[in-house]
């Protein structure tokens, strides 16, 4: 029996990030990055005001 452990732990402190110098390429891929997040955002609006897809209608119960 190792005593008085109870509650919880607390948990160790994470280092501190570093602020790196972006250069222009980083800058750049960011840029493209974004227009590219934007491009599919486009899409998905566009795509799901259509409707399903698959098109095969009103599916019917073998009920009569």
């Amino acid at each position: 029996m190792s005593g008085r452990e109870g509650g919880k732990k607390k948990p160790l402190k994470a280092p501190k990030k570093q602020s790196k110098d972006e250069d222009e390429d980083d800058m750049a891929f960011k840029q493209k990055q974004k227009e590219e997040q934007k491009a599919m955002e486009a899409l998905k609006a566009r795509a799901s005001g259509k409707g399903p897809l698959a098109g095969t209608g009103i599916k019917k119960s073998g009920k009569k």
